[in-house]
This record gives structure tokens, sequence and C-alpha cells, in this order.
């Protein structure tokens, strides 16, 4: 059986189109990995990379103070440093959770598509959530944290 050429024509120029007009899978490969999936700079210390960490998780997820603040509290509860660990073990990572409680928080805060680390002492999942929790819910459990709250214009980040 013969299909006529104009009947031929009428199925694949639509099916054509509409292949074309949808977007390629490479236009959602940032989306694949999650947010703030930043590539350590060659040279770059781990301060450095939590800096901008903070500062694209703050971009996506406002928080009072901004980018500065969430910085200074960071540097106030671990020194920038993602693997830091109270002496007893009860409060992990960049912004120093609770451990009993980061697996609920990273349960409450993440999105399965993301494919972040649950590890509360992956620099990145430490600040995406609790960015995402200050946006929700203000700084209120870091409000001691050194003197970002009292003196907003000492905050210690670099990136000021």
């Amino acid at each position: 059986m013969r299909i006529p050429r104009l009947t031929l024509v009428r199925i694949l120029v639509p099916a054509v189109a509409v292949v074309l007009l949808l977007p390629s899978t490479s236009a959602f490969a940032g989306d694949a990995t999650g947010p703030c999936d930043l590539t350590r700079k060659a040279d770059e210390t781990t301060r450095s990379k939590m800096e901008r960490l903070i500062v694209c998780a703050t971009d996506r997820w406002e928080v009072g103070g901004g980018s500065q603040r969430a910085i200074c509290v960071a540097e106030a509860e671990s020194d920038l440093n993602p693997q830091a660990m109270s002496a007893d073990g009860t409060h992990v990572g960049l912004y120093q959770h609770l451990a009993d409680a980061w697996p609920d928080r990273f349960d409450a805060w993440t999105r399965p598509a993301w494919n972040l680390n649950e590890s509360a002492l992956s620099g990145r999942t430490n600040a995406i959530v609790t960015i995402r929790m200050v946006n929700a819910d203000g700084w209120g459990p870091w409000r001691g944290a050194g003197d970002c709250f009292q003196h907003p214009s000492r905050a210690r980040g670099s990136l000021r």
C-alpha cells in the first residue's frame, strides 16, 4: 500500500516540528544535579568554595541579611569548614546542625531529584538545607552566631 505524498507531508511536517520544538535534554542538565552544583576552581580553597555555594544558595532562596549574613553565620559556626564537628559530635557541618535532627531536615528541605549527598558534612547539602530553612523560617536557630546579628556591617565574609 502506497501512502499519498500529500498525506505523508501532513503527517511528517507536524511530527518533525514537534521534535524540533521540544527542549533538548542538555537544557535541563543543570537541574539534573540540583542547585548550586559548583565545580571547585583550580587553586580554590575550601573556604572560597563554601562562600560561592552560600552565595549561590542565597541567590536562589532569599534570606535576611543576604549572602553576607549567611557567610558570617557559617564562619561563626564552622569557620567555613564543611567537615566541622563539635567535640561531642552533636553538631555537624558548615552550619553546625544538630546531628540527630539532620535526617529529618535533609528530607524536609531537599528534593530526591537533586541527587544531593545525604551527609551533613557535605558543604553543598548543608548550605542548601540551611538556606532553605532560613528562607522559610528565619535565622532563629543561628541567632547567637558570632556578631552576625548585633553588627551586620561587621559580617566577615570576603564576598561583601
